[in-house]
């Protein structure tokens, strides 16, 4: 939760204005995020700035904005990342990266072998149907992720801080990512939607990934009905497996119809991690997490 601080020597009306300041920033945290990212699409599409570079000063600005929010509106300080724990963040972020290009690569060369034929529709269209087959295929994969036994020994490194920040959104096995990536890749790769249409979603989904994972005390009010949100996010994340769903990271459509949507506005997870912290390394454990898929599990008695 988040700490009031010390306002014994302030005037009243100076922690009064404080705090309509930071409630005011609850409400307006997200718009100015996603606004953000309308902004640089049609600037990308009305100046024709380079798309690599526009997406990587994004994913730049976009965490930096976020950890201040952090600090500025946190749900919970004691989840604010150590200096070590930035160390261990930073080395999988690499991987994060790494498994992002490979999962790139291997969709490129199957799109390469294989005709496709757009649906042929107008951005305005092509858009909406883009955002909706992402999220789904995304879905189903994380749900699989967390179902079968050789995919949970690599998503499962991603749950085993006991802290969700935005700084910890990229602890990932670099098979995860590939995995994950290429299979919401691939599937709109197939379908042929059109190069301004998948920048769309990547940076929809750029937005969303970052966002639901940081430790931000926001309000997104009937939007939760329809986005994913860190309130709803950080139950994906508990230790308590009764009310870890929302498996959908960017729209919550999918959790509300197939059974998996859990939050309620008075819930939250009171232990965030892996149910049984044995089975897994420990984050700062790097190579051993590296090498986890591919271990034998201890022998029991």
């Amino acid at each position: 939760m988040e700490d009031r601080p010390d306002t014994g020597s302030l005037p009243a009306n100076t922690w009064t204005t404080g705090a309509s300041a930071r409630e005011c920033l609850r409400y307006a945290a997200y718009p100015i995020l996603l606004l953000s990212a309308v902004w640089l699409f049609t600037s990308v599409l009305r100046f024709d700035w380079d798309r690599g570079r526009a997406v990587q000063l994004f994913l730049i600005g976009t965490i930096v904005y976020l950890a201040a929010l952090e600090r500025l509106i946190p749900h919970r300080t004691d989840w604010h990342p150590s200096g070590r724990e930035l160390c261990w963040y930073a080395a999988y972020f690499g991987f994060t990266m790494a498994g992002a290009v490979l999962g790139q690569s291997v969709v490129a060369a199957v799109l390469a072998a294989t005709p496709v034929t757009g649906p042929g529709l107008a951005l305005g269209a092509e858009v909406p149907l883009a955002l909706l087959t992402s999220s789904l295929t995304g879905y189903l994969a994380h749900r699989w992720a967390h179902s079968n036994r050789w995919l949970w020994k690599v998503h499962g490194i991603h749950h085993v801080p006991g802290k969700v920040n935005v700084a910890n959104n990229g602890v990932n096995h670099l098979l995860d990512v590939a995995f994950k990536q290429g299979t919401v890749q691939l599937t709109l790769g197939f379908l042929g939607f059109s190069a301004d249409c998948l920048f769309a979603v990547a940076l929809f989904t750029l937005v969303q990934g970052y966002f639901v994972h940081a430790n931000v005390d926001v309000r997104l009010g009937p939007l939760h009905h329809v986005l994913a949100s860190p309130e709803q996010h950080r139950l994906h994340h508990s230790a308590d497996l009764a009310e870890a769903g929302h498996f959908g990271v960017d729209l919550s459509v999918w959790d509300r119809l197939f059974g998996s949507f859990t939050w309620r506005p008075d819930r939250r997870p009171a232990i965030v991690g892996v149910k049984d912290r044995a089975t897994f390394p420990e984050t700062g454990s790097i190579v051993a997490s590296l090498l986890h898929p591919v271990r034998r599990p201890p022998h029991t008695a």
